[in-house]
């Protein structure tokens, strides 16, 4: 025989006498398992079971990744045999550490405060959480995850200023600060002394090796340059072309090859511009259909799991993955930033007649706007995220900026604890795949919190939720609502 007590009607959704409601506003007298962990009264056995979900979601979340990572770096059988598995150990303890301890401090705060404030429920406890929880991963991996939890903590409090009208949203504000990032970005990679490591691939893969440095087409530069081809060796081409037609049946896709070398090779082409083999026009349209493909390859791959799984039974979900939207929208979008960025460049080059490195901040900008076709605020704040932690790291080398030890800690420390507050006092305000990821890795129990009594906060906490109320153990309860009905079942 066990009995529940169920909420029906309550002040403010806080369950207290209407008189005492508003004297509640800075903290509620509620205990840890009224608020928190609804599931199970007791606080040791509630971090136990979510410390227990999140260490197998972490595991299966790590393993495989970085068993793909090692595959893709070709690392050796000593990798294999002695790093794999303690690296997976490794980053599976940070997670599970970040989520067990958050419950355990969770209900330790609510112990010392004698209730709820409206930071003591999140904020609070993912504080030390997360501290010790990024203390226990690689170093070699904290830079990288504190850039993750900025991006998504800097995010969540936009909207949280918006939701309190403190901030004004600007129309197409996402294309703006990309715009304003890629041209940045853009000049970083054409100056001598500018990225390096992974973002420099990444735009030598993008943009293409032709685009690195700008110093080697101005004019005392130009003797250098392989000579331009003259009429008379384009017209004896063109001749001998026509007879090799003539004398042999080529198919239409040899001609069509054929015809476009022809055109590679006989249009306008600016001595500083480095890319021998084709004139500019063909060089921007390269550049275009070969960004377009890899867009289109890269959202149907990521929309291939989902799909395998129907495919057998409705072989129709094939054309839809083949012919959906936002793969040609992400296709067009990286085609279009290559084609505008190549071709802003090529003309700037046309008419300065110089190769300047400047060019890249007119270019980066406008090839920006091509975001339009696939807007991403996600994209936006991370590429922003990591341009601001770029200009960190070059004015500490120019001595302009102060060095911090430890700053990566620290600063995914408070960006996850910004973003464990959204997660209990406002969902409506943060990213709906953390939300989805958060759900994954306690099992679903972030869910089970009752928001309700959150509300008297004025955050909304509960809005997500339709009115989702526990049913707890009125025995484990230090506030009964009025109006309560005691079941028994």
């Amino acid at each position: 025989m066990s009995a529940y007590v169920q909420y029906s009607t309550r002040c403010c959704n806080c369950g207290l006498p209407e008189s005492t409601a508003m004297g509640v506003l800075s903290k509620i007298p509620h205990n840890c398992y009224e608020v928190g962990h609804t599931w199970d009264p007791s606080c040791l056995q509630s971090a136990v079971d979510v410390t227990r979900g999140a260490m197998e979601v972490s595991f299966k979340i790590y393993a495989p990744l970085y068993l793909i990572a090692a595959i893709l770096r070709r690392r050796k059988k000593d990798y294999y045999l002695n790093r794999l598995l303690p690296e997976i150990l490794t980053s599976t303890s940070f997670l599970t550490a970040n989520g067990g301890l958050y419950m355990a401090f969770f209900c330790i705060f609510r112990k010392l405060l004698g209730g709820f404030y409206s930071w003591s429920s999140g904020f609070g406890p993912a504080l030390p959480a997360s501290l010790i929880a990024i203390l226990l991963e690689r170093k070699s991996r904290r830079g990288l995850l504190a850039i993750y939890m900025t991006n998504l903590a800097t995010e969540s409090l936009f909207r949280m200023g918006i939701t309190r009208g403190l901030i004004k949203p600007i129309k197409h504000g996402e294309v703006l600060l990309f715009c304003i990032t890629a041209s940045i970005y853009m000049f970083y990679f054409r100056s001598r002394k500018g990225l390096n490591g992974f973002a420099f691939s990444a735009l030598k893969f993008i943009v293409g090796k032709e685009e690195i440095l700008a110093h080697s087409g101005t004019a005392e530069h130009a003797s250098v340059r392989p000579p331009l081809r003259t009429a008379a060796l384009e017209t004896e081409d063109s001749q001998r072309s026509a007879e090799r037609l003539s004398s042999s049946r080529r198919t239409l896709v040899a001609n069509t090859r054929k015809l476009l070398e022809t055109i590679c090779k006989r249009g306008p082409r600016h001595r500083c511009c480095k890319h021998y083999n084709d004139n500019c026009i063909s060089y921007c349209a390269k550049g275009f259909v070969r960004m377009f493909s890899i867009g289109y390859l890269i959202q149907c791959c990521l929309k291939m799991p989902s799909a395998l799984r129907q495919i057998f039974t409705k072989p129709s979900r094939l054309l839809s993955l083949l012919y959906n939207k936002e793969n040609f929208q992400l296709g067009a979008f990286l085609g279009f930033f290559v084609s505008i960025y190549k071709g802003t460049s090529c003309l700037l080059r046309w008419l300065r007649d110089i190769d300047d490195e400047l060019h890249a901040l007119i270019a980066g900008f406008l090839a920006g706007f091509s975001m339009f076709f696939y807007k991403s605020t996600t994209i936006s704040m991370y590429l922003f995220s990591k341009l601001v932690e770029t200009m960190y790291f070059k004015g500490i080398e120019a001595g302009h900026f102060p060095y911090f030890p430890h700053a990566d800690a620290l600063i995914y420390t408070i960006s996850t604890a910004i973003c464990f507050q959204a997660v209990v006092m406002e969902v409506q305000n943060l990213r709906p795949s953390y939300w989805k990821f958060m759900l994954r890795l306690t099992k679903g129990r972030f869910a089970l919190m009752n928001r309700q009594l959150l509300d008297v906060f004025g955050t909304e906490s509960s809005r997500e939720f339709k009115g989702f109320v526990p049913d707890l153990d009125p025995q484990y309860c230090t506030v009964l609502p009025p109006g309560a009905k005691m079941l028994v079942g």
